[in-house]
């Protein structure tokens, strides 16, 4: 099922469901908690293991993926710059290479944060890289205090995608650049057949094997599968307020570059 091409609005009148799954597709199933509760205790319980598994499971692509990201911005010569839903930073650090006057970084874990202030010590940056517990929702910054704004595998794990997009708007100063990286859905035979196999059978064990959260790496498949990706999320954007939308899909659709303009 495809949006109607007149317009967001529209769209979102033909496509109420995508909101629905993507706020109820949640790690722990069998808890009361909302969504925005589990992923903090997700994350929280997977840190440790977090990055190891992202550069496995990934077979490293995901480093390459951060900086493309990164060079989204290049073109404005940011000074500062919001990481929203930091994890454990690395798309921070990748940030650094813009030399820019201070990157402030924001998540709901705290598990996550510490393992990104260990980051930043070991690298001598923590002056330059600031990190801070944030609701990505209700983000605690003035209006227009940043030059641009980036999300790295997080927006999926919004409990209210209008929300979020809203709050990253109201931050950014006119002129500002978003950039959000994250996993998509390959749409091409046979790589959305072998695509979904690793995604809900192989990541899944492997997650489970070394994270020892049963239901952290389930929860990642299905997550994507709920997520409003491509033209669908850019639409998002553009009610959001932002312009001049557009987006990159990267290795044969497995990820996407989402950026537009304040």
């Amino acid at each position: 099922m495809r949006p109607p091409d007149n317009g967001s609005v529209a769209w979102l009148e033909f496509c109420p469901y995508l909101y629905r799954m993507s706020r109820t597709v949640k790690p722990y199933k069998e808890l009361a908690t909302g969504k925005k509760e589990q992923v903090a205790q997700m994350f929280n319980n997977i840190a440790g293991k977090y990055d190891f598994l992202n550069h496995f499971l990934s077979a490293g692509i995901d480093r390459s993926w951060r900086r493309k990201a990164i060079d989204e911005l290049k073109e404005i010569h940011p000074r500062r710059i919001l990481d929203v839903a930091t994890g454990t930073g690395d798309l921070a650090f990748e940030a650094l290479r813009l030399k820019p006057g201070k990157i402030t970084g924001v998540d709901i874990s705290e598990g996550m944060l510490a393992i990104a202030r260990e980051k930043a010590l070991k690298r001598g940056v923590e002056q330059i890289v600031q990190l801070r517990k944030a609701d990505s929702e209700k983000l605690p910054f003035s209006d227009n205090s940043f030059d641009a704004v980036t999300v790295g595998f997080g927006v999926r794990n919004f409990e209210n995608l209008e929300n979020g997009l809203a709050d990253m708007y109201r931050v950014l100063r006119p002129g500002g650049k978003l950039v959000v990286l994250e996993f998509s859905k390959p749409r091409a035979f046979p790589v959305k057949q072998l695509y979904s196999f690793y995604s809900f059978k192989i990541l899944p064990f492997f997650g489970r094997l070394f994270s020892r959260d049963k239901k952290a790496y389930s929860y990642l498949p299905e997550s994507v599968a709920a997520f409003p990706d491509g033209k669908d999320f850019a639409l998002l954007m553009e009610k959001g307020g932002f312009r001049e939308t557009k987006v990159r899909h990267l290795t044969l659709g497995i990820c996407a570059i989402y950026t537009g303009k304040k």
